[in-house]
């Protein structure tokens, strides 16, 4: 089974908030992916980092998106995108442009999604959330 692992884990993980590995230790059956839109948000964060700062998160985010799959965005992505985003839309419902894209990888590919924002999510029908509560660190 697959699992599309949002930014948050990493983020979290990375200010000491959340344990990434043992997250991962608990979830071996689970093949972890990422968005493209993912691989963008965090290489983002490379950019925004301070000088004195900027090459050690490289490192790790570069580390990070060779350790997991990096799905790209392509036309059956594009299809259900579209299709969740006038759903909600019709709902009332305005969603994040990067969730979406991360949902509807999700559930393209019939994935999981992993992330410490389960509100950013609750709203997307059929999407399947791991609890991520166990591994959040004080």
């Amino acid at each position: 089974m697959g699992l599309i692992i949002d930014s948050s884990l990493f983020i979290g993980d990375e200010r000491k908030k959340f344990d990434l590995a043992a997250f991962f230790a608990a979830h071996p059956q689970e093949v972890p992916h990422m968005a493209v839109i993912t691989a963008s948000e965090l290489l983002h964060g490379v950019e925004r980092a301070s000088p004195e700062h900027r090459a050690a998160r490289s490192l790790r985010v570069e580390q990070f998106i060779a350790s997991v799959e990096v799905i790209d965005f392509d036309l059956a992505v594009a299809r259900r995108y579209a299709a969740l985003w006038a759903a909600l839309q019709a709902a009332g419902t305005k969603p994040d442009a990067h969730d979406l894209l991360i949902a509807a990888t999700a559930l393209h590919y019939g994935f999981d999604v992993a992330t410490t924002n389960p509100r950013h999510f609750a709203h997307i029908p059929g999407l399947r959330l791991i609890d991520t509560k166990p591994y959040l660190l004080k």
